[in-house]
């Protein structure tokens, strides 16, 4: 069956909606009752833990190294999940690791302007936050709307003002808002600003293609339900400007022939013998942004002369941020469930999901004076609730424990420019029987 390609087809959404999730329970057979966290950490089905068996079981036959897997249908598989090719695909350790190999290696020049939301996930602020101190990069707020969803003419003109990089969560960790990515794609690519879309809790939940951004961050085992100790990069769009913060020599070779590091901006090459490597002119870098096309001194700045005869090189394509060194089996499980997902068609698990997440905010909103933050009609599943005075969600939580329901409580951390408490969040995966809703309206009523 071609990726993308399953049952689940736009013209026959009622049957097959209620179809995929029949699917997807059968598949999920090991699903514990009650569990409602699938924006934590999803369960794999038997044909994933099987995978990862299986793989483990070769190499302990043969040997770690003897028994490496062919990759390409499952990098095939994951990039069709954004329209990439499987040479855009790297796999690392989690979301939170391909986001610091991405943006720790961007050879973006100090003053560089990197925009958000205040939305964002807490460890790409503290990413950022690091940046700005070292580097000189400059964090730019995108304005949002009530509901957080991104204002686009809010994003037009913060590009016109001048942007380096954009940094979108497609779907944010404590808010079920989908944020419009199409637009915000086609927004930067007229621009010709790079977009980073952070996808952890949309691939496998909404849809992706379409964004066309630059690159994908993402993660195995929420939506996807792979296994743990699995990320990856999508990078449709690499540029030479582009490497991992680490070089290795999965991704790098040594070279002793000249053919070096690719130069900053504002970089010249010295043409003495022994040292043509990149020689940063002394104390200033271009910046790349309309309105600061010229030299920006750098404070402080030290020349440093690169002796560029002797140094890593990144390989071609994305394995560049590849870690070779990795849990193999645990790649192998992910692949499994990316082409699970296909076979049980993207646009039926995306539909049922949206429909779970439209019952689970019609059951709970008002259950025990507990609202629901995102609109009641939002197409995801990722639902996240307020307490009332009186109760908190950490109490909340306890009380599903209680009840055999695993929900989940996001601390301020996740969110510390926009969350002032901890919320509530329930994310049912695909085939919850409604009955579990119910069951945890009941709990939040008491």
């Amino acid at each position: 069956m071609a990726a993308g390609v399953g049952p689940g087809v736009p013209g026959d959404r009622g049957g097959w909606v209620a179809r995929a999730g029949e699917m997807w329970r059968a598949a999920r057979s090991v699903v514990p009752p009650g569990h409602l966290d699938a924006a934590g950490c999803n369960v794999p089905s038997d044909r994933v833990f099987d995978a990862v068996v299986a793989h483990l079981r070769l190499e302990r036959e043969r040997g770690g190294y003897a028994a490496v897997p062919d990759l390409t249908p499952a990098r095939s598989a994951l990039a069709g999940l954004v329209g990439g090719g499987p040479e855009d695909v790297a796999f690392l350790e989690s979301g939170t690791a391909a986001m610091a190999a991405l943006l720790g290696g961007w050879r973006l020049p100090p003053g560089s302007r990197v925009a958000h939301a205040r939305t964002e996930y807490g460890s790409t602020l503290m990413l950022l936050h690091r940046f700005a101190a070292e580097r000189g990069w400059q964090p730019v707020e995108l304005p949002v709307d009530g509901d957080a969803r991104l204002d686009l003419e809010g994003l037009r003109d913060r590009l016109v003002a001048g942007l380096d990089l954009v940094i979108v969560s497609h779907v944010a960790s404590h808010r079920g808002v989908v944020q419009p990515a199409e637009e915000i794609g086609a927004l930067c690519r007229a621009a010709g600003v790079p977009l980073v879309l952070d996808v952890c809790q949309s691939l496998g939940h909404v849809e992706v293609r379409g964004a066309g951004a630059t690159a994908y961050v993402g993660t195995s085992r929420k939506w996807l339900a792979g296994p743990r100790g699995v990320g990856f990069l999508i990078v449709p769009g690499l540029t030479p400007a582009m490497d991992a913060a680490v070089p290795t020599l999965g991704g790098h070779r040594w070279s002793p022939d000249g053919d070096g590091p690719v130069p900053l901006p504002g970089e010249v090459r010295s043409k003495s013998p022994g040292r043509d490597g990149p020689v940063p002119l002394p104390g200033v870098v271009r910046s790349k942004s309309p309105e600061r096309a010229g030299p920006v001194p750098l404070p402080g700045a030290v020349p440093f002369v690169s002796l560029g005869c002797d140094g890593p090189v990144p390989l071609p394509g994305v394995v560049r941020f590849e870690s070779s060194e990795a849990a193999v089996a645990a790649r192998a499980g992910l692949g499994a469930a990316v082409l699970e997902l296909h076979e049980l068609g993207l646009f039926a698990v995306h539909a049922h999901l949206a429909d779970l997440g439209r019952t689970a905010r019609g059951l709970l909103d008002g259950a025990g004076g507990w609202r629901v933050v995102e609109p009641l009609d939002e197409p995801s599943a990722l639902v996240t609730l307020r307490p009332p005075p009186g109760d908190s969600a950490q109490s909340a939580a306890v009380r599903a424990a209680e009840a055999s329901l695993l929900v989940n409580v996001v601390p301020t951390a996740r969110a510390p420019l926009d969350l002032r408490e901890p919320v509530l969040r329930v994310s049912p995966p695909p085939g919850t029987p409604v009955e579990t809703l119910h069951a945890l309206a009941r709990v939040l009523a008491r």
